[in-house]
């Protein structure tokens, strides 16, 4: 009796290692130990050979790499729940399944989230890199001292009411916000009510309103540059935006000189629109306290990338098994 021969997996970047250790189990893993980003030549000679590509945010799956897949690739297990990385139709025309890994970093996305909202108004960053710098600087508690501003009974707006926007909508709650969301459509009313929220059909009336933005939209070509020049300028002088989900839905050139020009108070951003690279301006308003900046560690916890490399072995073990994965992703249902 013959054994059953293991699916080649190529893994893109380093995973936790439990979850490493059961792809070795289960599969004919290919891990990528360094953890430095793949290439396109390296891209393109896996997905000659392998029958599962294990992609991340930092990998370019585009329609002319995936042209030059070989007839063994059957599906691309992303390892992240935005799949903007991936042409999605390209793969399906080439009979190509991709799934995804949904549902587990709402609430470490949304802790993050918090933490940004409460660190810009509060000037949390500015006070602790006055005693990391000199702590010679501070003299002691003065009345008048680093001040910031309440978040009770603000207006929290928040652009894409889907699982992340609202756990950040509960927590914002809690903390006294009031609660603004602009979405594709209205929210279950259960919901609705036990935010107390108020539904914008019109992204650019709420967003004259409100004294906080927070992003959470999925990065599609309909929601680039979103938050453009035009929309920027309709927001309070003294708000504060908030960037959680992908730095290509705000136009980073038109925030940073709405920062620069005092036409905004500051932004806490964990995404950048070219990351890994970082605008050099960016951190130059981080410098003089006008910006938080984090590194994409939105959903960076333990938890969170094992929950993730859990649920890719699912769906490459259901997909291989002749079964329907749980998270394919369907053009045009993004």
């Amino acid at each position: 009796m013959t054994s059953k021969k293991k699916t080649k997996v190529f893994v893109t970047r380093r995973l936790p290692d439990q979850v490493e250790t059961r792809m070795c189990e289960l599969f004919e893993a290919q891990l990528n130990i360094e953890d430095t980003p793949r290439t396109q030549p390296e891209l393109v000679a896996a997905m000659r050979e392998f029958d599962v590509i294990v992609p991340t945010v930092t990998d370019r799956i585009n329609a002319a790499l995936i042209e030059q897949a070989g007839p063994q690739l059957k599906l691309i297990a992303n390892f992240g729940n935005g799949v903007d990385n991936i042409d999605i139709e390209a793969a399906q025309k080439k009979g190509i399944t991709v799934t995804n890994t949904p549902n587990v970093l709402s609430e470490d996305t949304a802790d993050m989230t918090m933490a940004l909202i409460l660190s810009v108004p509060r000037r949390l960053a500015e006070g602790a890199a006055v005693l990391a710098e000199d702590a010679t600087a501070w003299k002691g508690w003065s009345p008048t001292w680093m001040l910031g501003h309440r978040l009770g009974g603000k207006r929290l707006g928040i652009v894409g009411m889907g699982r992340i926007g609202t756990a950040v909508a509960r927590r914002a709650k809690a903390f006294g916000l009031s609660i603004h969301y602009h979405n594709r459509r209205k929210v279950d009313p259960a919901t609705e009510n036990e935010l107390e929220a108020t539904y914008w059909e019109s992204l650019d009336q709420m967003l004259a309103r409100v004294d906080i933005v927070s992003v959470h939209c999925p990065s599609t070509p309909g929601t680039f540059h979103l938050l453009s020049a035009r929309r920027l300028a309709l927001m309070k002088p003294g708000a504060y935006i908030v960037n959680t989900a992908r730095g290509g839905i705000i136009d980073e050139d038109a925030l940073i000189q709405a920062l620069q020009d005092g036409k905004l108070s500051g932004a806490g951003l964990d995404v950048f629109e070219h990351e890994p690279a970082v605008d050099k301006r960016l951190r130059k308003l981080a410098e003089h306290h006008r910006v938080v900046l984090l590194p994409h560690m939105g959903s960076a916890t333990v938890e969170g990338r094992i929950d993730m490399g859990d649920k890719v072995i699912i769906n490459i073990r259901t997909f291989f098994d002749g079964h329907r994965p749980p998270d394919r992703v369907i053009p045009g249902r993004l």
